[in-house]
């Protein structure tokens, strides 16, 4: 832990020159995440957080996501932050109510975004959601939770994710990106 009497220093950027940029959040409580996207390092922390805190996630954090882009897998560590983010959302919007037993990435699942098993209380996530906005990823692993509580599609699991307030917006947000990957759209679009 750093010395009350020196400064706390944040890294600028990571090891390879890519600018890290934190994002404080007042509706972040104990999570942390961490992404590239536009060509940042963008590190989102709790509002909360010292400056030692800080400091600290932001070198873990950088250290995650380098470890991710250079391919080395840190499964124990992303699903423990799924099993947190789960709770979380669980408890926000359906009361606590839907406690699963594990939540994980998976790499094999082509057609769907996510998939849940209530009889078994598991939750898969496709890891071609990774690097998607994180109200995406909420709302699908939201979806999943409320799959616990209501197999089906019908009203009563509906009901369920009204409260969240981008469940509307996801859904033509994965739609769009259904779309744009079964047509082979790859990059930056404009609208020039």
């Amino acid at each position: 832990m750093p010395s009350p009497h020196r400064p706390v220093s944040i890294p600028a950027t990571t090891s390879t020159g890519i600018p890290i940029q934190v994002r404080r959040s007042a509706r972040r409580k104990r999570t942390v995440n961490a992404v590239f996207r536009d060509g940042v390092a963008l590190i989102s922390i709790p509002a909360h957080f010292s400056a030692a805190q800080e400091a600290e996630w932001v070198r873990r954090m950088v250290a995650r996501l380098e470890e991710r882009a250079a391919g080395v897998p840190d499964p124990e560590t992303s699903e423990n932050e799924l099993m947190q983010r789960a709770a979380e959302l669980s408890r926000t919007y359906l009361a606590g109510r839907a406690r699963p037993q594990s939540v994980r990435w998976v790499s094999n699942q082509n057609s769907r975004w996510g998939s849940a098993t209530p009889g078994r209380g598991t939750i898969r996530l496709s890891d071609k959601l990774q690097g998607m906005p994180e109200w995406v990823i909420d709302y699908v692993l939201l979806h999943e939770l409320a799959h616990l509580l209501v197999p089906s599609h019908g009203p009563a699991f509906w009901r369920l994710l009204e409260s969240y307030p981008q469940t509307e917006t996801a859904k033509a947000f994965l739609s769009g990106a259904a779309f744009a990957s079964a047509r082979g759209l790859k990059g930056e679009m404009g609208e020039d």
